[in-house]
């Protein structure tokens, strides 16, 4: 059986996006680990199924498998991009969307150009958690200074001088499997610049990622706390600049940036 898919990126962050509305995929995560291999597949971070939520309080749902097949919380990135493809192949017209998630109904914006085109899409990542005995274990194996926040998954916050000297893909899969994370946990690396902040991730079950949604969030969260950035403020990664405004008001993060459609085409089930 072959199913129709497109490849997007938000900023680097890359996925294989299919409309489960259309196709039933039974065994995703197989698919995930299939078809995001390099050279031997499409190559991505993973699959993205789209579908029709269980309840009203969502336009759509969303899920999400890493490249190792585990199923992941959430992902800002990826919410992004479903909410340019959705509008895009006219599965909606709606410029505000409500995605449903694992961790939560996440809230969409969408910016259209007169010719139609999704230019851009924000995503209400809702209100930061630091303290979650769920997914960090507050006592344990000693871990480097840092901080931890949930943005629906967990993420650990690494403040660096210089993040280029940082070997990512070393101390990143080590933290990753750390005894303090249950549920292993996505390491965030970032450094202060002078008027943003400079971020590498390594994500849980993915490995190295060019961007990372729930990862800029987190940095900013985590340098606001420490007086180290505003609570608006870029964070430039590896694929691109995401924007972060943790806000005042509701202390919602708001996640915006770009959203890309790369090809699309179809492949066979494994």
């Amino acid at each position: 059986m072959k199913i129709r898919f497109t490849k997007m990126h938000g900023a680097g962050n890359d996925y294989i996006y299919v409309d489960a509305t259309r196709y039933t995929i039974t065994d995703p995560a197989a698919a995930a680990v299939a078809w995001s291999r390099q050279h031997y597949g499409v190559g991505s971070d993973g699959l993205v199924l789209i579908g029709r939520p269980e309840t009203s309080i969502a336009d759509f749902s969303m899920r999400l498998f890493n490249a190792d097949g585990s199923e992941a919380l959430m992902c800002g990135n990826a919410s992004r991009c479903v909410g340019k493809l959705v509008y895009e192949t006219g599965m909606t017209r709606q410029r505000h969307l409500r995605l449903a998630t694992r961790s939560g109904v996440k809230l969409l914006e969408l910016e259209v150009d007169d010719r139609d085109t999704v230019t851009a899409v924000a995503v209400d990542m809702l209100t930061p958690v630091l303290d979650d005995d769920n997914l960090f274990l507050p006592e344990g194996e000693p871990l480097p200074e840092g901080c931890f926040v949930s943005m629906g998954n967990p993420l650990y916050v690494i403040f660096v001088d210089n993040l280029d000297a940082i070997d990512v893909a070393t101390e990143g899969a080590r933290l990753e499997h750390h005894s303090r994370f249950p549920q292993r946990c996505n390491i965030v690396f970032a450094q202060r610049c002078h008027s943003h902040l400079r971020a590498r991730v390594w994500e849980r079950g993915s490995g190295i990622t060019l961007a990372c949604g729930t990862g800029a969030c987190a940095a900013v969260v985590a340098a606001a706390r420490r007086g180290l950035a505003p609570r608006r403020c870029d964070v430039v990664m590896d694929g691109g600049t995401l924007h972060v405004d943790w806000r005042e008001s509701d202390n919602h993060a708001l996640l915006a940036g770009p959203a890309t459609i790369v090809f699309t085409g179809e492949i066979e089930l494994p």
